[in-house]
């Protein structure tokens, strides 16, 4: 039985405010399938530690380690859950075995990363989180929920909620970036595009919150490394989109690999049993990241193996990812008392009742259909959405009346990436293939007007050789297209840099190219915030591509040729320099904030503005927007009600253009210090050529609300600004009170 509600997609953790409001069908059963309850009532000890096992097959290497002997392990029940195999050939097998060899035929779940895309890849996170359109990331995910439903897989470790303000740490290309708001937005759209509103349906997929939590604030950005920070912090700006995904019916959640306040998030049970559980009423599992409970030996938090596994087990983790100490030890662990019986019984009926919800025990088979999976993958009409979404999610920073780019004039196009299908992919692509990319960058252009092409350089090293053959190429053509940025394999896990410059000698190039005076666009291929303050003064415009997907070719030669005009917002702030690192929109004042250009004693640097490059927000269009002034519907408002604030946006220019139109707000004064301005509410609105509309925000007491000095969540009494504009540097402002 299914239980529909309405939820708000929530933008901290208990009543905050939303961004909107989901409609979700949260499959978990009221209580346990009475299926569930009398197969526990059946199984021996060794079977029940089986359902917590969760081994990796030999498809695909995605952690450090690979287990031998994984199909014996189905067979003797003492494994039940089966990541990096797909197909529906192969998973069918494997279920065969799972369903007709052992004693109880429970069937298996299939895991697998389907980040951004399954065989149809979209933009990376960070690119698709930079469209602000929770409608086409909803897409994506049901998109990719098909394909890989069709391939046999039952559940993604997705979506990644981790917010993170530092771009020094691959896996940023993997989240929705620094705002808590908005990637609670995110991460609800992508629940339920992966979960729909029917998880038993064969065309769905079981989401994962991950990594919980704070996994993206590791101390000096190197990928696992420890996290510390108040908790309030944590509450308010970390937690939320974890939250927002639970709520919006996501039923498991990964552990992620760091430390939070001393203790391992994979035997936190703060995290785990009083946030999770207790305040959030968490209904699902909870699974280790990869081998997980054996890295607490390493933290200094478990003397071995054993005993983090009997740490894991009691905190409230309920599946072990390929670390083996459940498979190894547990058994014996209830059997001598360090685990109850009934807390290993509870880890169980979770797991369990999500197969049910699933519908595996009415069909094993239901997923496993290679006609469907024929039929579902690398479709035309999903082609057709991760080219419009590429496109979507491509921001342009800069602009000097280069773009768009004239077609039918004479084109070159430099650089390494702009002949490269794999590095559209980006990192964790799932199973998509190089194979299945129609067309690299420079193929693209070369179909919209005459190009000739020139590598340049690579992306890394010190090689100019190929320098002459690009300029000669520049020289005899009539604009540049130069594409620049990291290696695919530089951005994602275990990819952490101490530079956030562009590697090798691309920016060299890129001067060289400039002075040939002809016009230059740049085109960035990259996971993560960039240096980009060389880069900016020599380009005449400068696009942000991303890694953007199967169709990315065809996306960026859309957009620089102007047939898409770009609407992408920055998603997380591009630093000036790696020194302004940690750099973001919702940063406090201290008591000596920069406001006299002149002064010494105030907060800011020496050498370097205190602004970033290109902020929060920011990005431009081929068209242009302006605003009104604020209306406020009152100048003050008390509880229950709601103050609206009022803007109308104009295009001034000549081309029908989309506009994210964003909201924020700042407490003047708080029982504790409050940001500069948070984002608290926006709206994407399309407009014609000198075509106005007005666009109206509500602010209720949830808008205004925080963590208080004692730990409530509420709002307090005074005065507040509220900013409306196309970013969060540029845009009007309005004062109210709250009383």
């Amino acid at each position: 039985m299914k239980h529909c509600k309405t939820l708000f997609v929530a933008a901290a953790l208990s009543a905050v405010a939303t961004v909107g409001i989901v409609t979700s069908c949260n499959p978990a059963p009221e209580g346990s399938d009475p299926r569930v309850e009398k197969l526990l009532r059946k199984m021996t000890l060794e079977e029940k530690v089986g359902q917590t096992v969760l081994f990796t097959s030999d498809w695909t290497v995605t952690g450090p380690s690979m287990r031998q002997g994984y199909i014996d392990d189905i067979r003797s029940g003492r494994c039940g859950n089966i990541f990096n195999a797909y197909t529906a050939d192969y998973t069918r097998k494997l279920q065969e075995i799972a369903v007709n060899e052992t004693r109880l035929g429970i069937p298996l779940l299939f895991g697998y990363d389907v980040i951004h895309g399954f065989r149809t890849i979209f933009p990376i996170n960070l690119g698709m989180a930079c469209t602000w359109d929770m409608d086409a990331i909803t897409r994506s995910a049901q998109i990719a929920a098909r394909e890989a439903s069709a391939a046999g897989l039952h559940w993604t470790y997705s979506p990644m909620c981790d917010i993170c303000v530092e771009p020094r740490w691959g896996r940023i290309s993997e989240g929705a970036g620094e705002d808590p708001y908005l990637g609670s937005a995110i991460a609800a759209a992508m629940t339920k595009g992966y979960q729909g509103s029917d998880l038993s349906a064969d065309n769905t997929l079981l989401a994962c919150v991950k990594h919980y939590a704070a996994y993206g604030a590791p101390q000096a950005g190197r990928d696992y490394n420890t996290v510390d920070m108040s908790e309030r912090w944590l509450r308010e700006f970390y937690l939320p989109p974890y939250k927002a995904a639970v709520d919006a019916g996501a039923l498991s959640v990964m552990a992620s690999f760091n430390e939070l306040d001393g203790v391992p998030a994979t035997a936190n049970a703060h995290l785990l049993q009083d946030i999770l559980r207790d305040e959030w009423g968490f209904r699902g599992f909870v699974v280790t990241d990869y081998t997980g409970i054996n890295e607490m030996v390493c933290h200094g938090y478990a003397a071995d193996e054993k005993d983090a596994g009997r740490l894991a087990m009691n905190a409230g983790i309920d599946m072990d990812m390929q670390s083996a100490a459940y498979f190894n030890y547990l058994v014996d662990q209830v059997r001598s008392g360090e685990v109850k019986e009934s807390t290993l019984d509870e880890a169980v009926r979770r797991i369990l009742n999500v197969k049910a919800a699933l519908g595996l025990f009415d069909d094993p088979y239901r997923y496993c259909s290679p006609e469907r999976e024929a039929s579902q993958t690398l479709t035309a009409q999903n082609k057709a959405e991760a080219r419009s979404i590429a496109a979507q999610s491509m921001v342009l920073l800069k602009n000097d009346g280069v773009l768009p780019l004239r077609k039918g004039a004479r084109t070159a196009v430099i650089g390494a990436l702009a002949a490269s299908k794999d590095d559209l992919l980006g990192s964790w692509r799932g199973a998509g293939e190089v194979q299945a990319v129609p067309a690299t960058i420079a193929d693209a252009i070369r179909e919209v007007t005459p190009a000739v092409y020139a590598e340049g350089c690579k992306e890394t090293g010190d090689d100019r050789s190929g320098f002459g053959a690009a300029l000669a190429a520049a020289r005899s053509a009539d604009q540049i297209v130069l594409v620049i940025g990291e290696d695919c394999q530089w951005t994602g896990e275990a990819a952490s840099r101490t530079s956030i410059n562009i590697p090798g000698v691309q920016s060299e190039l890129l001067e060289k190219l400039a002075a040939t005076g002809k016009p230059l666009a740049v085109v960035l291929l990259n996971g993560r915030p960039l240096d980009l303050s060389a880069v900016s003064a020599a380009a005449g415009a400068l696009l942000e591509a991303w890694y953007p997907g199967t169709m990315g070719g065809y996306a960026v030669a859309d957009v620089l040729f102007g047939d898409v005009n770009p609407s992408g917002k920055l998603c997380v702030t591009f630093p000036r320099n790696l020194g302004q690192v940690p750099i973001y929109h919702y940063a406090k004042n201290t008591g000596r904030p920069y406001v006299h250009p002149e002064a010494k004693y105030e907060s800011r640097y020496l050498d370097c503005p205190n602004e970033p490059l290109y902020a929060f927000g920011h990005g431009l269009s081929y068209t242009t927007f302006s605003y009104s002034d604020i209306t406020l519907s009152a100048a003050s408002f008390g509880a229950g009600d709601t103050l609206q604030a009022s803007v109308t946006v104009t295009n001034t220019g000549g081309r029908t253009g989309t506009e994210t139109v964003q909201m924020y707000i700042r407490d003047l004064v708080g029982s504790v210090t409050r940001p500069v301005r948070q984002l608290k509410g926006f709206e994407r609105v399309t407009l014609a050529p000198g075509e106005s509309k007005q666009l109206t925000f509500d602010i209720n007491p949830e808008t205004i609300s925080f963590w208080r000095a004692d730990m409530t969540w509420g709002p307090e009494a005074g005065g507040f600004k509220v900013f409306i504009g196309g970013s969060s540097d540029n845009v009007k402002e309005a004062e109210f009170s709250y009383e």
